[in-house]
């Protein structure tokens, strides 16, 4: 490596931590007999995929240099900072070449804006193109979906990459605006459309020729920034909803605000991103994703903010202690997976082992059961019901002290940083 691509390669890795709407893949691009890599349940630098295995990508920016000028991000076009661009064959060369010493699994791909979208777009979708035919590139491939490119260079860059991602960034349209005034609703929406269309119709045509070309057969994601507008967590939550529902993506991700440019005005006075927040909006994507909860179940317009003391799964118990105690042996799987310390599996233990025999709560411990939290909120044969001696907010104490909470107590939800704030649902075009 020459000492060009060298600070090339510390200037846009350093640029390219600030996106986190990468994850394992979920793909299944076998190798041949004459290629290299797999993308067999691929993922990101350290992180865990679905059986368990921690892998690495490369992720890396083509370029930090960009025509947009939005206050969040520190690759803007007005802040003094060391630029640097790669070329497309550089970033095939340092992709095959880490993946030869074992260093990574895979390549997540974004960029800046240099010139417009569409020849940024090109430049990314030559990378992919050259690994795939070039180099006989089989391992997973991540690339970003510039907002604004031409529907035939999505298609295109969804044909060799295994998933897509389009970042919304800020919840609301008017917030956008506010931001990032050169950037629009309609050139992130209609891209997210574009490749929830394409990967049905690759889907429906496998299913009649089997050689038929896939793509992005690990489907979309986005990334939505939290804190750096007065949105409420019910706003992002429901937002969050719609696109898992509208546009069939398979992880919204939520980064919290970091204060990169603090000079500009526009952006709240904070020392340090919200990291707490985006914690409990992760556990509320969970929630919505593998427990079935609705958005309109985890938050409501009398609470629009999560409790930062404790997870949303334990705050929706407290706000509605009228459907507890739950009879462990005779509650449908739905409102089991409602109680607090009860997980997934364990729920589903619970299902199949009460078609033997009647559940108590050493049997409920041996299935997994967090007792300590469950045991408020659930009965069976000898274990009573607490729903008469607690009220929510002296049980909300007692839990708290007996789980040690590592969270400290915060009231702060940011809406002291912005002055006559009045939320305002998101909408999708």
């Amino acid at each position: 490596m020459n000492d060009s691509v060298h600070e090339k390669l510390k200037i846009l890795s350093d640029a390219a931590k600030y996106d986190v709407s990468c994850a394992s893949s979920g793909s299944n691009r076998a190798n041949t007999s004459k290629g290299i890599g797999s993308g067999v349940a691929c993922g990101i630098c350290h992180s865990f995929t679905e059986d368990g295995r921690c892998v690495s990508l490369f992720k890396i920016l083509m370029t930090n240099n960009c025509i947009y000028d939005c206050a969040y991000c520190i690759n803007r076009r007005t802040n003094d900072r060391p630029r640097a661009t790669f070329s497309a064959q550089e970033i095939v060369d340092l992709t095959i070449g880490f993946y030869r010493r074992n260093y990574i699994e895979g390549l997540f791909l974004s960029s800046g804006v240099i010139k417009n979208p569409d020849y940024t777009m090109e430049r990314m979708v030559l990378v992919a193109k050259k690994l795939r035919n070039e180099e006989n590139y089989n391992g997973y491939i991540h690339l970003k979906a510039i907002p604004g490119a031409s529907s035939e260079l999505i298609h295109e860059a969804g044909i060799w990459a295994d998933r897509l991602s389009v970042n919304m960034e800020i919840p609301t349209e008017p917030n956008l605006k506010k931001l990032a005034p050169e950037k629009n609703y309609p050139d992130i929406v209609t891209p997210m459309g574009q490749i929830r269309d394409s990967i049905l119709v690759a889907k429906e045509e496998r299913k009649k020729y089997r050689k038929a070309p896939r793509f992005a057969p690990a489907g979309q994601s986005t990334q939505l920034i939290v804190g750096a507008t007065p949105e409420t967590d019910r706003q992002i939550i429901l937002l969050s909803s719609g696109l898992y529902k509208n546009q069939n993506l398979k992880r919204v991700y939520f980064s919290g605000y970091l204060p990169v440019n603090s000079y500009d005005e526009r952006l709240p006075a904070i020392n340090r991103p919200p990291l707490v927040r985006e914690n409990r909006l992760y556990q509320s994507d969970w929630l919505m994703r593998f427990y079935h909860f609705k958005a309109e179940e985890i938050l409501n317009e009398d609470q629009p903010f999560l409790d930062l003391d404790v997870d949303p799964k334990l705050g929706f118990a407290l706000r509605n202690m009228h459907l507890f105690p739950v009879d462990i042996n005779r509650a449908d799987y739905e409102m089991i997976l409602r109680i607090p310390g009860v997980g997934v599996q364990s729920a589903q233990k619970i299902i199949l082992a009460r078609k033997h025999r009647w559940l108590n709560s050493l049997h409920l411990k041996k299935l997994g059961i967090v007792m300590k939290r469950a045991k408020y909120f659930i009965t069976c044969n000898e274990l009573p019901a607490h729903k008469m001696d607690w009220e929510p907010q002296r049980l909300k104490h007692k839990l708290l002290c007996e789980m040690n909470s590592k969270y400290k107590k915060s009231l702060d939800t940011q809406l002291k940083l912005f002055a006559d704030f009045k939320p305002v649902l998101p909408t999708l075009h």
